[in-house]
């Protein structure tokens, strides 16, 4: 149980900003075991959101809340998400060589293609959110962040580090998912989307596997395997595309 509860405190420190615990026990294994609550997080975070949308709805347009809302999800998460998407729209779109690609990933500064990258993820986010029925918005909400966390883990579990001879977080966790944390923290992602989408849940659900396949396929394919940009990078891709469904779905 001080086990479980030390990865979870590992994996809030890791994926937002809120305070934890000096408390917390780090290990050389520490990341990989706390990616199974990962999903954990995409609810905490979704929960949040979830709670401005019920508060603000009221009194103000869905454009103002939708805003409101994008602040609050860069603000609790550093960003994290965000920046790894610009660093892999930017290696990706700027290098081809494998060694170009990731020096590129590794670079602080901002590129055209991580720009672009960036921008058009808020503005699709923006577009798709304002556009859920108010019925479907919490749901689908809640469900983006969750299911858009749950893709580390089989990227994680299926593909080996990017990083051969370099230090980096996708290094911690790459191929040290085991089957059991895999299995656990799928369990407890498909949990909480039925519990919010009910019926949907099986297209958000498809949706989310879906961009992981192709996306990691393609990491495999560029690189050799994945970066902690990469696992962000799909974490935003995911998170998108759910909204777009909810958006489109009668």
């Amino acid at each position: 149980m001080r086990s479980a509860a030390n990865s979870f405190l590992v994996a809030v420190q890791f994926m937002t900003r809120l305070p934890v615990s000096r408390g917390v026990h780090y290990s050389p294994d520490a990341l990989a075991k706390s990616v199974v609550f990962f999903p954990a997080i995409g609810l905490l975070v979704g929960a949040g959101g979830a709670a401005l949308y019920l508060v603000l709805s009221p009194h103000t347009s869905r454009e103002v809340v939708v805003v409101l809302i994008l602040v609050y999800l860069v603000t609790v998460t550093g960003g994290l998400h965000e920046d790894a998407l610009g660093d892999t729209a930017d290696g990706l779109g700027g290098g081809w060589e494998k060694d170009r690609v990731l020096a590129i990933m590794r670079d602080s500064r901002i590129g055209s293609f991580g720009a672009i990258a960036i921008t058009l993820g808020l503005l699709a986010r923006f577009v798709f959110l304002t556009n859920l029925a108010p019925g479907k918005f919490i749901g689908f909400f809640i469900a983006g962040q969750v299911l858009g966390r749950w893709t580390t883990l089989p990227l994680a579990f299926f593909l080996p580090s990017a990083r051969a001879n370099e230090a980096g977080q996708g290094k911690l966790i790459a191929h040290k998912i085991t089957a059991l944390s895999l299995g656990a923290g799928t369990i407890l992602a498909l949990a909480i989307v039925a519990i919010a989408l009910k019926a949907e849940a099986l297209w958000a659900a498809l949706t989310a596997v879906t961009i992981a396949a192709v996306s990691g396929f393609y990491y495999w394919r560029r690189i050799g395997g994945i970066t902690g940009d990469c696992l962000g990078a799909t974490n935003q891709l995911t998170e998108i595309a759910i909204y777009l469904m909810g958006a489109v779905l009668p």
